[in-house]
């Protein structure tokens, strides 16, 4: 395995970056990318390109259109649209060319609205997403049904990965598109450096998330390529629930922002409750997160403070 070329779709992102330096400190040599400006994985000809130029062995495929609930509610056609072609094409391609295995990477928005808590990969099919993020949601589904289909049919070796909510060191941190950790990180530590003594939280802070540190994912993701070789689904995640009203409390403690919080609850909550049923990745391949939630926060905002606060 350590000898494979392994093409890493959107491995200049977010994640991205922490899966090559683990992948590269786990010994593998032959790691290639494939992420904007050099490949537009919409366009099928990039896509193609890609696969005569780097020749991957083995294509992980985290490139995404995404954002949080503002964005999702702004770019439903485009979420939509984007995330759903550069998945069949870079998998069908990925058949053609008869690489060894493709990694897809789904996410937790593809889980009913109102799944049982937790999350188990078996409820996947019962019932809709929860609508803000339902475009995005099924897009990265897709892949799941086209994964199963190409392995019924073509014996196509394709694993599809359910991760929460990711955050950590080098997360995107533009308001107009970052998810909820980022985001309140951004608003503490700009409004003490503002001096402003109030910041405005989307929503009522009842609703529930999971979040997984960035460094976690990457080992997950990395474990899985190597060792799971089925087409059903498999969560990433650390089956640990908070509230959004709590994480606020935590992220405003860490931060040291002493202001007021206004809680804004003419917008929306999102999904009212998320947490995945983790069991699954521990027993397939011993998959387990280890990262304090408190600590990873603190990790954030350092990382935050260091780049941003010049």
């Amino acid at each position: 395995m350590i000898d494979k070329r392994i093409t890493i779709t959107g491995g200049n992102g977010f994640l991205g970056k922490h899966l090559v330096r683990k992948l590269t400190q786990n010994g593998y040599r032959n790691i290639g990318i494939a992420d904007l400006p050099e490949y537009d994985l919409v366009d099928i000809n990039h896509v193609k390109r890609m696969y005569s130029e780097l020749k991957p062995d083995i294509v992980i495929h985290l490139a995404a259109k995404v954002g949080g609930i503002g964005y999702n509610q702004a770019n439903p056609a485009s979420l939509f649209y984007e995330n759903i072609m550069m998945g069949i094409q870079l998998l069908h391609e990925g058949y053609v060319e008869g690489i060894d295995k493709f990694v897809a990477l789904g996410t937790i928005c593809a889980y009913p609205k109102f799944a049982e808590v937790p999350f188990n990969e078996e409820a996947i099919w019962n019932g809709y997403p929860e609508e803000t993020n339902a475009p995005y949601g099924l897009a990265k589904k897709m892949m799941l049904v086209q994964s199963q289909a190409y392995r019924q049919q073509y014996s196509f070796n394709s694993i599809f990965l359910l991760p929460v909510n990711l955050y950590g060191p080098g997360d995107n941190f533009n308001p107009d598109s970052s998810h909820v950790i980022p985001a309140l990180i951004k608003k503490c530590v700009d409004a003490i450096k503002k001096d402003n003594d109030e910041i405005i939280v989307w929503g009522t802070g009842k609703a529930t998330r999971e979040f997984l540190y960035v460094e976690d994912a990457a080992d997950g993701i990395i474990l899985a390529t190597e060792q799971y070789n089925k087409s059903e689904p498999i969560n990433l995640g650390t089956g640990f629930e908070i509230s959004i009203k709590e994480l606020v409390n935590i992220i405003v403690e860490l931060t040291g922002f002493k202001g007021k919080v206004i809680w804004d609850e003419t917008k929306p909550d999102g999904q009212p409750r998320r947490m995945l049923d983790t069991k699954k990745a521990l027993n397939e391949f011993n998959f387990q997160a280890s990262t304090n939630f408190r600590e990873g926060l603190k990790k954030s905002i350092d990382w935050y403070k260091k780049i941003y606060l010049i």
